[in-house]
């Protein structure tokens, strides 16, 4: 029987230790905070809502304007997506 209460004590720790780059987790964040990923992050307008594919570490993957569009690539790269709270 699968524990919930278990799979939602998960840390961002332990899920950057667990499945190397087969775990990701998705977040939102505004356009205009988007180049505090990375350097490489690309400068977009601002006032829009965009979504992040992250390793387990952390490491941003993909960046998309929809929802679909990042887990679509997620299951391309064979990611499993996991929520943290």
């Amino acid at each position: 029987m699968f524990d919930r209460s278990a799979a939602s004590r998960v840390s961002s720790e332990m899920l950057a230790t667990m499945g190397e780059n087969r775990i990701g987790y998705v977040t939102t964040m505004r356009s205009e905070q988007v180049g505090f990923l990375s350097p490489e992050a690309p400068l977009l307008p601002a006032g829009h809502r965009v979504f992040v594919l992250h390793a387990a570490d952390g490491t941003p993957i993909v960046l998309a304007a929809s929802r679909e569009a990042v887990m679509a690539d997620a299951a391309q790269r064979e990611i499993q997506t996991v929520s943290l709270h």
